[in-house]
């Protein structure tokens, strides 16, 4: 295989371009929308910007979960198809754009404001955009995952916005625009086109690999580390022909390549990077070290309980079920373990990628890469695991290796003590909230969480911290290595406990090492917490949200941030205290628990907890991704019901047009009893409100 890539022939990028096509502004503005998109009309910059550049745009409202079951070129038909605006007269939602309408409407550019490509890592988002004749992305912030995306696809982005008039005016303009304070590695990935382009070209000797300082003479001498850097020291490569990692110390800014110890991907992603793979590199091509590679059949295992029959008559189903297909194909043909659907059930599957992976194969110090924004989950343990796009898994798949340039890392500091009812999804709800994470500051960032609070957590609650580095849109989250590592791995492993601590040795921060941004927050202030409907970072108190109860309609517990052993600890928790009561679930709420894999199924059914989900009126569903992406039970069907969830987050259109709030397993649970958002407090009395009558028709 490697062979045959050192004889293709790879060339750079003109060093000048021209961009002839019309500039799409994303607006909150419907009408304005339309305008751009069907009336011809071209939007002038500073009419743009008084008008309101779209924030906050999620990969989610790019190309929304249905889009991505297609994966070739058909996706050019579809960016934008979620992207929600607002209708300047009545004040409603509005989704303006259609099938086709950018690609019709002849757009090279396309521009939008902060944190541009939030959410999931789907590299769907910047291909279906790619296709659709976007040649150049603008915003003032960019998602990091997004944005390496991009770059691995040879889509140009920046955030220079006197970028927009010249390729109005079509002027030539210097690659190297595009380039401009990007580290060694990414400049040359966009000056040849994309990520396997230059990844030939590594092949080929014809790249400049930069020399970490850690290797320069004299520069041995070491320096305070973070956890993060430790790892990434220990795994940066050195010498490739010879698989030869690590050096004495890295700082941010190193740019290089880095050995992965694991890499995972899901049904979403594998069969697109299977054809990449296919394509670029051979049919008969075998996958590098296959025994470190895992395949998931996760997210859509319940799709056919939820998708609409106009869906289905569209083809959408079909399509979907061709991914679960093409990676089995795949996974048989290179002898990679593919943890797929249950043996003898109709749905749901063996476990979420997350969930399986913090289970039975992280360990502290690994480097780990998975097709999902919320890789961040095996952090939890002392592993630095961190999202990536279809182009760099495959990419992996050829030589192990992962381009990363090291990232600063940021600490929060959690100290004080917390109410009984307050969790870990109460500290990410606080968090969320600040304004360096609200204003995009964290964006590619290490969140390292600290401080007694975080210490007294189990692994569990852990990695529901590092799981949302996602939502912060940070590159991860970990938390350092200690005896609750140690605990996790031989109670939950089997591991050797000589082995477990020896894995722990040196996982913690240096005293010293480098922190862009200290934030420092009293657990013993916090209260339990929701956000409020179409970002994660809407975090306020329950108690504060007014004397008007929240009815809701749905309450779902569970994804791979909410379904581990200890979230259903929690669960029935609350429902042990209102079965005492005499009371079950709101008899106006459908009520799902839907945990991350059988390992978890088999703990409830041990301690007795499917029994009394049964008995309260909750529905006990199979391990899989679900609601959380529109894709299974508890997805809400029209804009006017409401969701009380336990999952990581609610952009618009997450889990169906409703509204979505977000609240931890204590809250969802009492919720779902109550019939309102709530929170719950150890012996509490439950009130539930009344049923709602039934309008007489």
């Amino acid at each position: 295989m490697i062979k045959d890539l050192l004889d293709r022939p790879i060339e750079k990028l003109p060093t000048t371009l021209k961009f002839d096509g019309r500039i799409l502004y994303l607006l909150d503005d419907a009408e304005l929308m339309r305008a751009q998109l069907y009336d011809g009309t071209d939007v002038e910059l500073t009419h743009a910007l008084e008008q309101r550049l779209r924030d906050q745009i999620s990969t989610d409202e790019i190309t929304p979960a249905y889009i991505c079951f297609f994966y070739d070129e058909t996706l050019g038909d579809f960016p934008y198809l979620g992207l929600r605006t607002t209708n300047q007269t009545t004040g409603e939602t509005e989704y303006p754009v259609r099938r086709n309408a950018v690609r019709d409407g002849g757009f090279v550019c396309s521009v939008a404001g902060k944190r541009r490509g939030k959410g999931s890592s789907r590299e769907a988002s910047p291909y279906a955009e790619l296709h659709a004749g976007i040649k150049v992305v603008v915003a003032e912030s960019i998602e990091r995952i997004y944005n390496e995306n991009c770059q691995n696809l040879g889509v140009l982005t920046t955030s220079d916005f006197g970028i927009i008039e010249r390729i109005k005016a079509g002027e030539q303009i210097q690659l190297a625009e595009f380039t401009a304070g990007k580290d060694e590695i990414t400049r040359q990935i966009i000056e040849y086109g994309g990520l396997f382009e230059f990844n030939v070209a590594r092949l080929q000797s014809k790249v400049t690999i930069p020399i970490t300082v850690a290797l320069e003479e004299g520069a041995a001498s070491g320096r305070p580390m973070t956890i993060a850097e430790k790892i990434f020291a220990k795994h940066l490569v050195t010498d490739a022909s010879k698989g030869m990692c690590g050096v004495p110390w890295v700082q941010a800014g190193d740019a290089s390549f880095f050995r992965t110890d694991i890499r995972f991907s899901h049904e979403y992603v594998t069969p697109m990077a299977s054809i990449f793979f296919e394509e670029k590199v051979g049919k008969d091509a075998k996958i590098v070290d296959p025994d470190t590679v895992l395949f998931f059949r996760d997210h859509l295992t319940f799709l056919s309980k939820v998708m609409s029959q106009e869906r289905i008559e569209e083809g959408l189903l079909d399509a979907a079920n061709e991914l679960e297909v093409k990676q089995r194909d795949f996974s048989l043909k290179q002898g990679v373990k593919l943890y797929g659907e249950q043996m003898g059930q109709r749905l749901g599957s063996q476990a979420i990628c997350h969930s399986k992976i913090l289970e039975k194969y992280a360990e502290p110090g690994m480097l780990i890469i998975g097709t999902d924004s919320h890789t961040p989950h095996a952090g939890a343990i002392g592993a630095v695991a961190f999202g990536v796009g279809t182009t760099a898994i495959f990419n992996s798949w050829i030589t192990k290796d992962v381009r990363v340039s090291v990232p600063p890392s940021f600490k929060v500091v959690i100290s004080g003590e917390p109410a009984a009812n307050v969790t870990a999804k109460d500290y990410m709800l606080e968090i969320l909230r600040h304004p360096y994470i609200r204003d995009g500051e964290a964006i590619g960032q290490i969140i390292e969480y600290t401080g007694p609070a975080i210490e007294a957590l189990s692994v569990d609650e852990r990695a529901t911290m590092t799981n949302m580095a996602a939502e912060v849109g940070a590159f991860t989250g970990i938390i350092a290595a200690d005896d609750k590592s140690v605990q996790f791995l031989v109670n939950e492993r089997g591991m050797d406990p000589v082995r477990a601590h020896a894995l722990t040795e040196g996982m913690q921060s240096d005293a010293g090492a480098d922190y862009v941004k200290v934030i420092e927050i009293d657990a013993s202030t916090i209260r339990p917490m929701a956000a409020l409907p179409n970002d994660p970072g809407n975090g306020v108190n329950i108690e504060e949200l007014g004397k008007e109860p929240i009815r809701i309609d749905i309450a779902y517990a569970g994804s791979c941030t909410a379904g581990k052993k200890e979230d259903m600890d929690m669960y029935a928790t609350v429902f042990a205290e209102a079965d005492a009561q005499g009371l079950t679930v709101h008899p106006d709420v459908k009520v799902f628990i839907q945990c991350g894999s059988t390992d978890v199924r088999e703990y409830c059914r041990e301690k007795g907890y499917l029994d009394l989900f049964e008995r309260m009126g909750a529905e006990f569903i199979e391990p899989g991704c679900g609601a959380c992406i529109a894709a299974g039970p508890g997805v809400t069907t029209s804009p006017d019901e409401v969701s009380m969830s336990s999952q990581n987050r609610n952009f618009p259109g997450r889990s169906g047009p409703g509204q979505l709030y977000l609240g931890s397993p204590y809250s969802v649970a009492a919720s779902a009893v109550a019939g309102y958002v709530t929170s719950w407090s150890p012996n509490q009395r439950f009130e539930p409100v009344s049923p709602k009558k039934l309008e007489t028709v």
